[in-house]
């Protein structure tokens, strides 16, 4: 996500991040290796955003506590499996990587403030 198109909507940055991620996989040769690294990468990418929209159903503080920490953990691991994929653009790998990090600074911002407040 370049800075000049920097998303500062929580809800809409997190899901164009999954769709980020979902187009930098559609290339990958679909080898038995790829698929399980893709499938992976897939599902924490895209439960991040998933995570923050429940968070903000508003089911009580703990229910939020509990959303935003898989956030983070759902973003930490997402850097994780982008290790593993060898694209041919690396530099698109990189830029998906430090979103991935900025995004799991963010939601680890939003916890201390949550568990500093009780």
């Amino acid at each position: 996500m370049s800075e000049a198109k920097k998303i500062y909507d929580l809800e809409k940055r997190t899901k164009q991040f999954g769709l980020e991620v979902r187009d930098f996989c559609r290339p990958f040769k679909k080898d038995i290796i790829n698929s399980v690294y893709i499938n992976q990468i897939i599902r924490s990418s895209s439960s991040i955003g998933a995570n923050y929209i429940e968070a903000n159903d508003n089911l009580g503080k703990n229910d939020l506590i509990m959303r935003i920490k898989i956030c983070k953990k759902e973003a930490k691991e997402t850097i994780y499996w982008l290790d593993f994929l060898i694209h041919e653009n690396e530099a698109i790998k990189e830029k998906l990587a430090i979103e991935a990090n900025e995004l799991m600074l963010i939601f680890g911002s939003i916890l201390r403030k949550l568990t500093n407040n009780n």
